[in-house]
């Protein structure tokens, strides 16, 4: 989780960087940000199909250890 913050905060750092420039970059930026919501699209659908497995694994090797 923290290396999530780490990455979140690095990037909106960047997007503060980029956007404070007055040069005529407005629509490699809007690009960018619209590249970096898919992504994240992605990932959060990856964490919501991929989240139940890693849970039921997680709960296995967990009562594994209890029982043993």
């Amino acid at each position: 989780m923290t290396q999530l913050l780490i990455l979140q905060h690095a990037i909106i750092g960047w997007f503060q960087d980029h956007l404070s420039r007055d040069d005529e970059r407005g629509a490699s930026l809007v690009e960018y940000a619209l590249l970096l919501a898919l992504i994240a699209v992605i990932a959060i659908a990856a964490l919501i199909f991929l989240g139940h497995s890693v849970s039921n694994t997680l709960n296995n090797v967990g009562g594994a250890i209890n029982n043993a």
